[in-house]
């Protein structure tokens, strides 16, 4: 029964606390008051049995505790005949079909990046209230501890009440300065249902197929934009490969390898087209359209052979340019061994140590390059420094499999 609960948790979450938002206009209210409706299921639906609809059984018991909390607020009093008829029509639905329940996650979306808030703060918020990451998983996404991360949700959420912020999709006008906000929280989502930061699954397809959801919400919302196309050309490219990256064993399997007739090749067909429907702006490209070009030019080649090693390395050095993050400079590395040769990837790593301390690729990169070098003792020891930062079992696995060959 606890697996029914998880599962209702993972496919029902933000869509109900989005809700429960629009209706009480309280963040707070509505994700502890559905935070009880799901221990409320691990208590009852065992004797009771799992209901025909799960969503709409939350939803009720969470609205109901709502209600009971503020009917106990005296400030809620002027409130109460609204509550009371709220609560009259809750069993509307009570149908087997969850399609009924309204869904208001992209107003919750845009109520969180509201340019009001730090961008940090817009980014935390969304990855938890929309995206259903736990805390821990967001402290991990951000290198910090899961109280820091906590004691940065609450303050956010107390930023989000104080602002007066309206909770729904901004005006058209006002779409732009909140992109930036929107489309960060959308792509870290899918990073984590892409690459799991921690625990014994890597890819959450559950993750990734929201954020991409997400991405053709905000594709529909804003058609006309080449950097909200690219992120969902990017996103739909990389989950192509979902079936290929692990093998029987759950064990990763490199691009390198992987057998790309098990790649989902209409759905690169439909990656591809939206990057060519992006491509108008590829003079002054985003950061979203270079990476998407980039997974493009993987995607485009049926053999491992056949990859355009050159142009991928152009178009990181590009990337690099646009962003000056460390983590591009850690894959454009890569993408330069291939065409320079493994020290010339090495010398583009130099002084990364400082901005990914803890980022447990930096060392299993260096690790990899050494090795190709044929300097097997640095080699191990830089294995040993990925061993202690990695956090998910499959790349655990991986890259003790490297550190025994090497």
């Amino acid at each position: 029964m606890g697996d029914a609960v998880e599962e209702a948790y993972r496919a029902h979450w933000a869509r109900l606390v989005a809700l429960l938002t629009a209706q009480f206009r309280d963040l707070d209210l509505a994700e502890e008051t559905l935070q009880e409706a799901f221990a409320a299921a691990v208590s009852h639906w065992p004797a009771e049995g799992i209901p025909r609809n799960p969503a709409a059984w939350l939803l009720t018991t969470a609205r109901r505790r709502a209600v009971d909390r503020l009917r106990r607020d005296a400030t809620a009093a002027r409130n109460l005949p609204l509550l009371v008829k709220e609560e009259e029509v809750l069993d509307v639905y009570q149908s087997d079909d969850a399609s009924q329940i309204p869904d208001e996650r992209l107003q919750l979306i845009f109520t969180c990046c509201h340019p009001a808030m730090a961008m940090e703060s817009r980014i935390a918020l969304t990855l938890r209230f929309v995206g259903g990451l736990t805390t821990a998983e967001i402290a991990r996404l951000f290198l910090v501890s899961e109280p820091t991360m906590a004691a940065r949700l609450g303050r956010a959420k107390k930023r989000l009440s104080a602002a007066g912020i309206p909770f729904g999709v901004p005006e058209r006008h006002e779409l732009g300065e909140r992109r930036a906000g929107v489309l960060a929280v959308i792509y870290l989502v899918f990073t984590e249902g892409y690459a799991a930061t921690s625990g014994d699954r890597l890819i959450r397809e559950d993750l990734a197929g929201e954020a991409i959801r997400l991405g053709r919400l905000m594709a529909e919302l804003m058609p006309g934009d080449s950097e909200v196309t690219a992120l969902l050309a990017l996103m739909v490219l990389h989950h192509a490969r979902r079936a290929a990256r692990l093998d029987s064993e759950g064990e990763i399997v490199l691009l390198a390898e992987q057998d790309r007739e098990l790649w989902r090749w209409s759905e690169i067909d439909v990656g591809l087209s939206l990057l060519t429907g992006s491509a108008s702006d590829i003079d002054r490209p985003g950061p979203y359209l270079l990476q998407a070009a980039i997974a493009g030019a993987h995607a485009r080649a049926r053999h491992a052979a056949d990859t355009d090693w050159p142009t991928i390395a152009k178009l990181y050095a590009r990337l690099e340019q646009v962003t000056g993050s460390a983590v591009v400079r850690l894959n454009r590395a890569v993408a330069v061994a291939h065409v320079s040769g493994p020290q010339a990837a090495l010398d583009l790593l130099v002084g990364l140590e400082e901005e990914l301390p803890r980022h447990h690729l930096l060392p299993a990169t260096r690790a990899d390059l050494l090795r190709r070098l044929g300097r097997r003792t640095e080699a191990i020891a830089e294995y040993d420094r990925a061993l202690e930062l990695v956090r998910t079992d499959a790349e655990r696995t991986f890259l003790l499999a490297r550190r025994t060959r090497c």
